[in-house]
């Protein structure tokens, strides 16, 4: 489990770096047209770091988000729109060095597959604004098996 656990993270690390900012695809287009927002207008809302995740849908390097360590009780929402996209109560720790959850929030995701790393992947985007959060696996725990691993930059925590 620890050996899967590791290259996983080894796999999209190397995917992140090989990727480069050249070779990013921008974000899905947002469902909310109210969320449409020009990319000068989106990188001035956002944080380089949340900019490059959410609309050039990068990857962060894996345990370098605080959230990961994040155990109160609240709910994760898009860095982009504040979307709520999960609850706390789905959050569990995978290993991988991103935040992981089992199952997100009702209509708070859209998915469509990506080839980046040349084997199809899920990715998953927030369903308001189109920002990227991060990719679904089927290696996560009962009830849904589901694994939603995503960037931690892309997200904010809001306890309660």
């Amino acid at each position: 489990m620890p050996r899967r656990n590791l290259l996983v993270a080894l796999g999209s690390s190397l995917g992140a770096f090989f990727s480069g900012t050249s070779r990013a695809h921008a974000a899905a287009k947002a469902q909310d047209p109210t969320w449409q927002l020009s990319d000068a207008a989106w990188k001035q809302r956002l944080s380089p770091a949340a900019y490059q995740v959410l609309r050039r849908e990068g990857t962060e390097r894996p345990f370098s988000s605080p959230l990961n360590s994040e155990k109160r009780a609240g709910t994760f929402v898009c860095a982009g729109c504040a979307l709520p996209l999960f609850s706390s109560k789905a959050k569990y720790e995978s290993g991988t060095g991103w935040p992981s959850f089992w199952q997100p929030l009702p209509n708070a995701i859209a998915t469509q597959v990506d080839f980046k790393l040349l084997v199809p992947r899920t990715e998953y985007h927030c369903q308001r604004c189109g920002g990227h959060q991060g990719h679904v696996f089927g290696d996560g725990p009962k009830p849904t098996g589901k694994r939603y691993c995503n960037n931690g930059v892309a997200l904010v925590f809001k306890p309660g």
